[in-house]
């Protein structure tokens, strides 16, 4: 079984977070919301509050990393210390790494998108540093997994599904949400 955190900043899109815990967690997915701010409570993009299952200085070496879009959530988490030795640790490690909207610019200026099929938000394509840019919702490459935005959160996370549990699961959750995938 597979441990899924999520990482959150003040200022990250509230659908890309939000989308991604709910879905795994509806496919049985140990899905963590952690937060990088030093408190629990995190307030979105849009200004939603949002209270994470637990602090970085707290969280279980997680499986999986997914880093939800947003800003200034993104410059947040892109500055976090802390987040970057764990994605750069995770890589060397083979783990999953999945982000979405800007967040898959995190990866690209860590230099590890280098050669690599990966997307983004719209107009931030040249900060995918060394990447083949996509413009397909959901890329998957080796262990990254990237995404365009809002609009893509529900396949983001269903193909997260699909890694970790099956094809299967996958397309039964998106029935049962009424999605058609």
């Amino acid at each position: 079984m597979s441990k899924v955190n999520v990482y959150l900043a003040d200022g990250f899109e509230e659908v890309e977070g939000l989308t991604v815990v709910d879905l795994l967690r509806r496919a049985g997915i140990e899905t963590d919301m952690v937060s990088i701010m030093g408190r629990k409570e995190i307030t979105g993009a849009r200004k939603i509050p949002v209270l994470a299952d637990k602090l970085f200085e707290e969280q279980d070496d997680p499986d999986v990393i997914v880093l939800p879009g947003g800003m200034p959530g993104t410059l947040h988490l892109k500055a976090h210390e802390g987040l970057a030795y764990l994605i750069r640790k995770a890589d060397k490690e083979g783990k999953l790494l999945a982000a979405i909207c800007a967040a898959p610019t995190i990866y690209g200026e860590m230099g590890l998108l280098e050669g690599k099929n990966a997307t983004c938000y719209p107009g931030m394509e040249d900060k995918l540093l060394g990447a083949n840019w996509q413009e397909q919702p959901v890329v998957v490459d080796g262990n990254f997994v990237t995404s365009r935005g809002v609009g893509t959160a529900i396949a983001f996370a269903l193909t997260l599904v699909t890694i970790l549990k099956d094809e299967e699961t996958a397309k039964s959750l998106a029935n049962s949400i009424v999605y058609k995938w």
